[in-house]
């Protein structure tokens, strides 16, 4: 099992910045994707962004330009630098860590974290 705690959420004005981490049990192994969701009220779970373990990145449109995905793999943890927010970026947003054992992927989810961008 993986546990993943995130940090970093909380409320900031639009055009501020916010960093959130998600770290994943330092004794785990073969973690593969690393990524971030985000659910709005009313809305469907998206991805935000992802990172392989070589480091290529993927973003959602909306994000591209303001949001930097980045991982530390000697500690399992993943990073979402989030700048220039909107209050359409409000949303709980979770991490996602994909780990490969024997080639089988095991999917793990953070608990979420409350991003809200005023106005």
């Amino acid at each position: 099992q993986v546990q993943l705690v995130e940090s970093g959420g909380g409320l900031v004005q639009a055009g501020g910045s916010l960093r959130l981490s998600c770290a994943a049990s330092r004794s785990a192994f073969g973690i593969d994707v690393m990524a971030w969701y985000r659910q709005a009220p009313g809305n469907q779970r998206e991805l935000v962004a992802d990172i392989s373990t070589d480091g290529s990145t993927n973003y959602a449109d909306s994000v591209k330009g303001r949001f930097i995905i980045s991982r530390d793999n000697a500690k399992n943890t993943v990073y979402l630098q989030m700048n220039s927010l909107k209050p359409e970026d409000t949303a709980v947003y979770s991490c996602k860590v994909i780990r490969r054992v024997l080639g089988l992927p095991y999917v793990y989810w953070g608990q979420g974290t409350q991003v809200t961008v005023s106005s």
